[in-house]
């Protein structure tokens, strides 16, 4: 099989799964551990399905960074527990599933996968990175929509969007894009900037959704180009060209917030896939029968035994 990369949301994922594996699935000491299982069958369930040769968990380490905030106060705001002073906000986690956190990351160990995560950056600025400097074929894997902007077919840059569940998985390629939006991959983020996303707290531009967005687009090519005629009064309605003049303070500072970082200084990491020696899977089946893994850990087991 030619080498292929695939970059895993990984907070969209094990939350995917803790939803998806019922809370009674517990360790011997109690603690629930249906994330953990949920997860290891979503990689196994990944890597035999497209075959990947490298494979990195990306990670949020800062879900809500301070800098994207400053510029539009609203982002994420509904996700906060609680606002911390100094270092990331807390975001609302279920308890059994914060506790499984430690766990994941502690099993992927286990198994040969890399975390990588960037200070004051989300999960997706570290996909961004990665799939931007990639000189392999990506996969995505992810339900956030926000990552569509990375689509490219000329780089062979592809999203598994999860969105539909596990066994609904969808390849989204430029044509994806195209026929479900009216826009291109690389117009994605200024569309997004434009109709808004109320899961993420951004607000949009007041009457501007995304039939309209797509139309601007077409037209003027991006949102400078959509300001410029806005700003001429030409290639709008005078309706249209008083929305997006009226929404130029949130223009001048939104599209920052939506795009995804593409140039972090990332740590080097070996992100080959590789069958896990005798004494990896002696380690990996400790941590199987502490945690009351089971067959979940047999399976990512046998799965990396095939690449």
């Amino acid at each position: 099989m030619p080498d292929r990369l695939m970059l895993l949301d990984s907070a969209s994922l094990y939350f995917r799964a803790f939803y998806g594996v019922p809370d009674t699935v517990k360790a011997p000491d109690g603690t629930p551990v249906n994330a953990v299982r949920g997860f290891l069958d979503i990689i196994t369930k990944l890597v035999t399905l497209y075959r990947p040769t490298h494979l990195v968990a990306c990670w949020d380490d800062d879900w809500r960074p301070q800098w994207r905030v400053d510029l539009i106060p609203t982002y994420k705001t509904h996700r906060v527990a609680e606002v911390v002073e100094v270092g990331p906000d807390i975001e609302v986690v279920p308890d059994p599933l914060e506790v499984q956190v430690p766990i994941i990351r502690e099993t992927l160990g286990a198994v040969g996968i890399p975390i990588i995560g960037a200070p004051e950056h989300e999960a997706d600025d570290v996909i961004g990175t990665l799939a931007t400097t990639a000189t392999l074929p990506v996969d995505i894997v992810t339900g956030d929509r926000d990552l569509f902007q990375l689509v490219d077919d000329s780089r062979d840059v592809r999203v598994v969007y999860t969105a539909r569940g596990m066994s609904n998985l969808e390849i989204v390629t430029d044509q994806t894009v195209v026929t479900k939006y009216g826009v291109l991959p690389s117009q994605y983020a200024d569309f997004a900037t434009l109709r808004g996303d109320s899961s993420d707290g951004l607000p949009g531009v007041a009457g501007i959704g995304e039939k309209s967005a797509a139309t601007l687009l077409a037209a003027h090519g991006d949102l400078a180009g959509i300001v410029a005629a806005a700003e001429a009064r030409q290639g709008m309605t005078a309706g249209v060209a008083t929305k997006i003049t009226t929404a130029l303070p949130y223009l001048a500072v939104a599209p920052t917030v939506v795009a995804v970082v593409k140039d972090l200084d990332l740590p080097r990491v070996d992100t080959r896939l590789r069958p896990l020696s005798p004494e990896a899977k002696a380690d990996a089946a400790a941590l199987a029968e502490r945690w009351a893994l089971g067959a979940a850990m047999n399976r990512i087991v046998d799965a990396l035994d095939t690449v």
